[in-house]
């Protein structure tokens, strides 16, 4: 049974940083395309970033580009979201999910992932 765990979420100030991992278990993480979703209070659920099962592929929504970084540790089956120069507005469950697939895809929508964690809150403050 695959289960991804997300962890690393908490309270930070305007301008902070913050590291989120995602812990994927029950099958061979190096076979799936992860990536980082979020939804803020009020708010669609909205693609983060993305990264392909090798990591050698990237995708960023626009309002992540330059402040996020994704990747991963295949030996380790985690994937991590970086996020600097955090604003109140990135205020969001976050969630990572799993796309099943070697064809060097980083960027997948939510419904088509097969599998989904149940989020880690991430509240920035002014």
């Amino acid at each position: 049974q695959v289960r991804l765990v997300e962890s690393g979420g908490g309270l930070v100030q305007a301008g902070g940083s913050l590291r989120l991992a995602c812990a994927f278990s029950g099958r061979t993480l190096g076979t799936y395309a992860m990536g980082w979703f979020r939804q803020g209070p009020g708010k669609e659920r909205e693609f983060v970033a993305g990264i392909s099962w090798s990591g050698g592929s990237t995708r960023y929504a626009d309002s992540a580009k330059g402040r996020v970084t994704i990747s991963r540790d295949n030996a380790k089956n985690t994937v991590y979201l970086h996020m600097n120069s955090l604003k109140p507005e990135d205020t969001a469950v976050y969630y990572c999910a799993a796309h099943f697939g070697r064809d060097g895809s980083s960027g997948f929508s939510w419904d088509e992932a097969d599998y989904w964690g149940q989020g880690t809150q991430v509240t920035v403050s002014t």
